[in-house]
């Protein structure tokens, strides 16, 4: 290119995805896309490095596919959707985003200006009836920044900005609007050539601080790790693994959105934070939102409560009042990285070795009770959520997978080993983000055995039929099973929770819970060609899980399995 040359606003956007390492643009289009569209075009007429861009037909399945792929990846990818309207169907993926502090840029355009006079203004009657004097309101709580493109010179710095601040710590989504009549405008093609503008700044992991944390270990009595967010890194996973153990110190995974820790490791708690909590004087969170619930269990007063992570106050939370006697701003996987090394200048004693001993004995009980039930269900009259949950796992044991979940399996029922092989939805609940993220995850790791787990509520909040046309156009083989018990489970067990007494209780349904008549989802996997089965026992599951992994492994595409399951 000369520097003469001049190329639309719309066609730098795109090749400055690419500059900043993007691999994707999950797109779903509209009135206002022309200028992108003819600049898509416009970069691949001039040989320009451009992204691969996905027509997602529903815009939730767009940004769950790129939370997945980030999970996977650690790089954030673009999203571009339809003015206000589009903007409000990935609303909730900004929640579910931020709340994971998962890097993405989110783009829509914005109603044209001007109603005449300038290439790109209103021309139907959609350019009034879709404006919005604050359309950035819709998702401003959920990202980290927004901004308007102004003028068509900005593009290449504002796209900058967006990707330093996304990529910046704590991470997240950022919010960029793109009025039509500004990407049909040109600017120097040169721009295209020019370097990022913006690197995310470094945040350290404070020496004298880790050196504190590491000497209030080596002489605690009865410290406990309590992980939600996973490890950060496959070395941090391990190096947590060997801290624990040397130390002797038990890991608590409560509510887990990711794996921190093998659930075999002799470390490895049950899910409840009761016999851990009630005695610990030194109590270490990483990036724990809600680690405990403080209505059932609080801290010793003396207890020394240290927190780490992106946010280790929380900050997006109005009302969050875990103590923190110590805090690190940092990501979790260097914060393990330098515990562990600052843990190499003490001894343990034979006090920690012992204590060490009694936790993996006590570790081992409860694990063999949570297997043991779980393998019960093999035995009941219906086919149960932990049965399930057990049976995969096993069938995964050998295999380099990841399970997403979404009101689905359960993870106490579950024998995973490896980092990166169960996420779970945010703890912003946002439904439907299971099967896209999983398709996200799978398109960035072809070379995992990845499946999505989760309840027939889920499954339709994911919009089915948009997720496996998705699947099928980028010839994803994964695997989807879908726990169906025609319920709200999640909700009837809130109730009984808060009610155990109550009217509703005893009524012979809990009322708005119920999903029956369920639909044959079998065939709305088969409309888009999946292999696809119901399983109603034990003997059918197991087939079904063969079949399916086969297909899988074989790389034929979306496998699909029904499970009938009981409420529970």
């Amino acid at each position: 290119m000369t520097e003469s040359k001049r190329m639309t606003a719309g066609a730098a956007l795109l090749s400055r995805f690419s500059a900043l390492g993007v691999d994707y643009v999950f797109a779903n289009s509209g009135t206002d896309f022309p200028p992108v569209i003819e600049g898509l075009s416009e970069a691949e007429a001039e040989g320009m490095s451009l992204p691969r861009t996905v027509t997602v037909p529903f815009e939730s399945a767009a940004i769950g596919m790129a939370h997945g792929y980030a999970l996977a990846t650690g790089k954030p990818q673009a999203v571009m959707v339809h003015t206000n309207v589009g903007l409000a169907n990935v609303a909730m993926g900004a929640i579910n985003a931020a709340c994971d502090n998962i890097p993405m840029l989110l783009f829509s355009g914005r109603t044209p200006t001007l109603e005449k006079g300038r290439l790109g203004a209103r021309t139907v009657p959609i350019g009034w009836g879709q404006e919005m004097l604050d359309q950035a309101s819709l998702v401003r709580e959920a990202t980290k920044w927004d901004y308007e493109l102004r003028f068509p010179e900005q593009i290449f710095d504002v796209t900058d900005r967006a990707h330093g601040i996304a990529t910046s710590t704590p991470k997240g989504p950022v919010y960029v609007s793109l009025p039509r009549e500004v990407l049909c405008e040109t600017v120097p093609a040169e721009g295209a050539l020019r370097r990022p503008q913006m690197r995310a700044p470094a945040v350290g992991v404070d020496a004298a601080t880790i050196d504190e944390i590491a000497r209030l270990i080596a002489g605690a009595k009865n410290p406990v790790i309590f992980a939600q967010h996973g490890a950060g890194s496959a070395e941090a996973f391990d190096a947590l693994a060997r801290l624990a153990e040397q130390w002797g110190i038990p890991v608590c995974q409560y509510w887990a959105v990711e794996l921190a820790m093998s659930m075999t490791h002799p470390m490895a708690t049950g899910p409840d934070p009761r016999p851990w909590l009630e005695k610990a004087d030194v109590i270490l969170c990483l990036d724990a939102l809600a680690p405990w619930a403080p209505a059932d269990i609080e801290p010793h007063e003396d207890a020394t409560v240290i927190q780490i992570g992106p946010r280790p106050l929380q900050d997006r939370s109005g009302v969050r009042n875990f103590r923190c006697d110590i805090g690190i701003t940092s990501e979790v996987a260097p914060a393990i990285l330098a515990l562990e090394a600052a843990l190499h200048r003490f001894t343990a004693s034979d006090v920690t070795k012992e204590r060490g001993k009694d936790i993996a004995q006590n570790t081992a009980v409860d694990r063999a009770a949570r297997f043991d039930a779980a393998l019960a269900g093999e035995h009941a009259a219906s086919l149960t959520k932990r049965w399930v949950s057990h049976e995969l796992s096993l069938r995964l044991s050998e295999r380099d997978s990841a399970v997403f979940s979404e009101l689905g399996c359960q993870l106490p029922s579950m024998k995973l080993e490896r980092h990166q092989s169960w996420f779970d939805g945010p703890h912003s609940g946002g439904l439907g983000w299971g099967f896209p993220a999983a398709m996200g995850f799978a398109l960035a790791r072809p070379d995992k055995t990845v499946v999505a787990t989760m309840g027939d509520g889920s499954y339709m909040f994911a919009n089915p039929v948009a997720c496996h046309q998705i699947a099928e156009a980028l010839d994803i083989s994964m695997l989807v099973i879908v726990l169906n018990n025609s319920e709200w489970g999640a909700v009837r067990q809130s109730v009984l929770d808060i009610y155990p007494d109550g009217h509703a209780s005893r009524a012979n349904a809990v009322p708005l819970t119920d999903l029956s008549p369920s639909p044959n989802f079998v065939k709305v996997a088969e409309a888009s060609r999946a292999f696809a089965c119901h399983a109603r026992d034990v003997a059918g599951f197991r087939k079904a899980l063969s079949d399916a992994l086969a297909h899988v492994d074989a790389k034929k595409g979306l496998a699909f399995i029904e499970v009938a399951v009981g409420k529970s």
